[in-house]
């Protein structure tokens, strides 16, 4: 029987990394706990630079998902807004189009670094379960050849 694990890409922004480096740490434990293999870490500079490295991911087909992590901290211009909006866009713009899972782990807009660091575990771990529930969702459905009368839920 071929491994049914779920494969794991994690993009991670070094920015803010004393945040971004607790989340990392908190997705590779909860990925393992819940039984998903981390293939590959990617370190981008920054959140906003995440959508060419999860494209490149996406065309893997060792990869089954893509976590994104990052945190955005509200700064004295409206700068936090257009990184953390474009960025959010821009991933489920990818995910539409590889057809495959890219879960937002990106804490902001409009957060303080304290609010950022109440947030670590959260966002970390969410994001994690989100790309492993739908990875295997995704995995049933292609499965089936044809509907039925009968209703399907795929949960």
């Amino acid at each position: 029987m071929p491994d049914q694990s779920i494969n794991l890409a994690i993009v991670v922004a070094e920015f803010n990394y004393d945040i971004t480096y607790l989340m990392l740490q908190r997705a590779i434990a909860h990925a393992k706990f819940l039984g998903a293999n981390v293939k590959v870490v990617f370190k981008v500079p920054g959140s906003y630079d995440m959508a060419i490295a999860v494209k490149e991911l996406l065309k893997r087909d060792d990869i089954d998902a893509v976590v994104t992590l990052g945190a955005v901290i509200k700064g004295e211009t409206k700068h936090d807004e257009i990184v953390a909006t474009q960025t959010a866009r821009k991933i489920l713009d990818l995910s539409v189009e590889y057809g495959k899972p890219v879960t937002l782990g990106i804490i902001g807009h409009g957060v303080t670094h304290e609010q950022a660091v109440e947030r670590i575990e959260e966002y970390s771990t969410r994001a994690v379960e989100a790309a492993i529930k739908l990875a295997k969702r995704l995995r049933e459905l292609r499965k089936i050849q044809t509907l039925n009368e009968e209703m399907v839920v795929i949960e």
